[in-house]
């Protein structure tokens, strides 16, 4: 009588477990294919920490700063405060701060001269954003706008404008120049009063910050408000309610809302796709280990035809015999995926000091090919992410749950599926004819 129901688990188990650790006579060695999905997971799961640590430090960058997670605007300027406070009071937002913002051209020492984008906020600004505030680090200086004639600047602009913190500069309004008759507020002398550091290039290298009464002076009345959320993922039901509230207590039905995922479309679009093909390109691993799993898996089928029949013989049924094998593909794919998730988070959580090392000790080589090879050998010291390439202090790695199941289930089920697949071909196999010539 053939066994295929719970009792048969324990043998189907017990003969899996010995042809994974017997082996194969003419296939490859099962931990060659355990080493495979495990190189497959943990290359995958390190190549996108550091990749969100990037794009997400990015993005964080823009919406912290720049950008917000809503935005208000074409309102009329008087009735900023009575909107910001009703905003402000709805469920899930975290912070509403107004400014003005607008282009010119900044001159420092030298007569070096750089295009800006200047935008005016309240000196406590920090304290109504604490997002803005973890984002904003000042490498001189503090966040100081309580004078009229202060400035604070982007340490690659200070750099490329030649000035330091107590310097004076020259600010030019593109929009005061066509906004005052006389342009007398289009230009204006400004005190350095902090230099600080986004992480974001752009922002470092083009971005300025100055106390609001005097942008009006130099931009116009005009304002905008920055709105942040407690999770920027609920953009469209809080931009909802935003909108039905104004309309109804305020009569502002003309007012202007937009997302942060409308505001920056084409950049954080193009991020999920390189996001996405980085993925895909990653992910032809696991193809290229479950094509050679199911290799061998059919190679094993017909060298353990003598077994099969036998097992066939005395009761086995052919889901039993079946799952002998898929029970093989799922030790390979348990144990790879796991070994590749266990080393991939080790190595992600602990990017910077792995990347430290692994250049210690390629520059250690380097040290004694120079040696070897003479003083003016030239080879340079090497660097993973230089930071005359990559504009960074240290290396991002951002570890997102929901992607590292992801791809220990994409390791796992690519030898689980190929066992499957490859082991059709024992419901093929008769004992009789198997028998007949042993």
């Amino acid at each position: 009588m053939k066994n295929t129901g719970k009792g048969s688990l324990g043998w189907i188990g017990f003969v899996a477990g010995r042809y994974v650790r017997r082996g194969r006579k003419n296939s490859p060695s099962p931990i060659l294919a355990i080493l495979g999905i495990a190189t497959g997971v943990l290359a995958l799961i390190i190549i996108l920490a550091v990749m969100n640590g990037f794009q997400l430090g990015f993005i964080e960058s823009i919406l912290e700063i720049s950008s917000y997670h809503l935005r208000a605007e074409e309102f009329p300027p008087e009735r900023a405060a009575e909107i910001g406070d009703r905003i402000r009071s709805l469920n899930g937002i975290s912070s509403v701060l107004p400014f003005r913002e607008f282009q010119g051209l900044i001159r420092g020492r030298r007569t070096a001269q750089h295009g800006v984008v200047i935008r005016g906020i309240p000196a406590d600004a920090l304290l109504r954003d604490a997002g803005m505030a973890a984002k904003l680090e000042f490498e001189s200086g503090s966040f100081d706008l309580e004078n009229d004639h202060s400035i604070l600047l982007g340490t690659e602009l200070a750099r490329a404008l030649s000035v330091r913190l107590g310097d004076e500069i020259t600010l030019f309004s593109i929009a005061g120049l066509f906004a005052e008759e006389d342009n007398s507020a289009s230009v204006n002398s400004f005190t350095v009063t902090g230099i600080f550091r986004s992480g974001f290039y752009e922002y470092d290298l083009g971005w300025g910050f100055i106390n609001p009464e005097t942008s009006e002076a130099l931009a116009g009345p005009e304002l905008s408000l920055g709105i942040k959320l407690r999770d920027r993922w609920q953009d469209r039901q809080a931009l909802a309610l935003i909108e039905r509230t104004l309309a109804a207590e305020n009569g502002l039905n003309d007012i202007k809302l937009s997302t942060w995922q409308d505001y920056n479309r084409a950049f954080f679009g193009a991020l999920r796709t390189e996001k996405l093909f980085m993925f895909l390109l990653v992910g032809l691993i696991f193809i290229v280990v479950g094509l050679n799993i199911f290799q061998a898996q059919r190679r094993a089928v017909l060298e353990r035809r003598e077994e099969i029949g036998l097992l066939r013989a005395v009761g086995g049924g052919d889901t039993a015999v079946r799952l002998i094998f898929v029970w093989d593909g799922f030790i390979i794919g348990l144990a790879g995926a796991g070994l590749g998730l266990i080393l991939g988070l080790l190595i992600a959580s602990h990017i910077s000091f792995f990347f430290t090392l692994m250049e210690s000790v390629v520059n250690w080589f380097i040290g004694i090919i120079n040696f070897f090879s003479g003083s003016f050998s030239g080879v340079g010291e090497f660097a993973v992410f230089s930071p005359a390439v990559f504009y960074i202090k240290e290396i991002p790695s951002r570890i997102i749950p929901h992607e590292v199941f992801l791809i220990f289930m994409f390791g796992f089920l690519s030898a689980l599926l190929a066992a499957w697949f490859a082991s059709g071909k024992v419901s093929r196999t008769g004992p009789a004819e198997v028998l007949r010539y042993e």
